[in-house]
């Protein structure tokens, strides 16, 4: 095995140099750096992780957490955020998944085990975690909801407004009873979807009677038995916003048991953008929200907070901690085949 004793002795340096270029430190000239690079290339030095973790005083493993793993969290979002990630992170690093409802001691949560954590959020009840973190010290960003907090990292999509737009296309298409499939209670996606749906109705004088609100909990089994009791109902809606696409697909899937035309008799829309969305039959109109997106903004954001302190000497006092800050990422109506146009 090539070790950096051996680049080294070809580069003629001491391999403490080899050290520093080739963890970037800015005490090597650029040139020096480059050399001991190209060397290490061309004898295929592969860098040991370990012995690099001790040496740094760095894990390097980054903490990717869901609220919930077995809940509420479908296979392709966290595919989608698993490939954002990957897009921004250094190949150096490790990614571990975790489930914020599977975590018995926040103590083990702790700037030994981790460099830094993405904390995909869905639910406020997540907050205690977070600010475990924070008082940690480990470098932290939180995508998906919205925080409202100066002092953290925040990537967001703006569910409400992309809802919004999908039923002010719906209404423009002629539909006026329409129907909401609400996301699992308590996780704040859920409620931004349905206020955005509320805000449309509410914009065009429309009414939302009770049973055309069903509560699903983002599976496409909630989707399927939700749908068959809105077909049930003595007058069904003529449009029905599921609040995810894996319900849409169950609602879907439910209509075609019965018999039921989508879209010339139900007309449904889903939200994500899942790749099955635009392969089913007919192909779903959808809001897109572009997980991977924010994840891979998320990445490179908690990539700079765990960038050292410049050791530049300054009068001025320092920062107590690093400034937050929110991004906010827009969603996109994907207009397919599932919503008709009625009279």
């Amino acid at each position: 095995m090539i070790t950096i004793k051996d680049i080294a002795r070809v580069a003629g340096v001491s391999h403490t140099t080899v050290s520093r270029a080739l963890n970037g430190s800015p005490l090597i000239k650029p040139e020096t750096r480059a050399k001991i690079e190209k060397i290490a290339a061309e004898m295929n030095y592969v860098p040991n992780v370990s012995a690099k973790s001790l040496v740094m005083k760095k894990t390097y493993t980054i903490g990717l957490f869901f609220s919930s793993i077995d809940q509420g969290t479908s296979a392709s979002f966290l595919v989608d955020a698993i490939k954002g990630i990957h897009h921004a992170l250094d190949e150096n690093y490790s990614l571990t998944v975790h489930g914020i409802d599977g975590i018995r001691h926040l103590e083990g949560i702790s700037p030994h085990r981790f460099d830094g954590i993405l904390v995909m959020s869905q639910s406020d009840a997540d907050n205690a975690f977070i600010y475990h973190v924070k008082q940690a010290g480990i470098p932290l960003v939180v995508l998906n909801r919205y925080l409202d907090d100066p002092g953290i990292v925040n990537v967001v999509a703006n569910d409400r407004e992309g809802v919004r737009e999908a039923i002010n296309y719906a209404i423009a298409q002629g539909h006026r009873r329409l129907a909401i499939m609400e996301g699992k209670a308590g996780f704040r996606s859920a409620a931004e979807r349905k206020q955005g749906f509320l805000e449309s109705l509410l914009t065009h004088g429309l009414a939302l009677p009770a049973e055309y609100q069903v509560a699903g909990d983002y599976s496409i089994d909630s989707g399927y038995r939700m749908m068959n009791a809105l077909l049930d109902l003595k007058e069904p809606p003529t449009l029905v916003f599921c609040a995810n696409d894996d319900m849409a697909i169950g609602a879907m899937n439910a209509c075609f048991a019965r018999g039921v035309n989508v879209p010339n008799q139900v007309s449904l829309i889903g939200f994500d953008d899942i790749v099955f969305a635009g392969y089913t039959n007919p192909a779903l109109t959808t809001i897109r929200k572009p997980v991977a997106d924010i994840s891979e903004l998320g990445t490179r954001k908690l990539i700079e907070l765990m960038q050292p302190p410049s050791t530049e000497s300054s009068d001025k006092e320092q920062p107590t901690e690093p400034p937050g800050e929110t991004l906010f990422v827009p969603t996109t109506l994907v207009i397919r085949q599932s919503v008709a146009k009625i009279s």
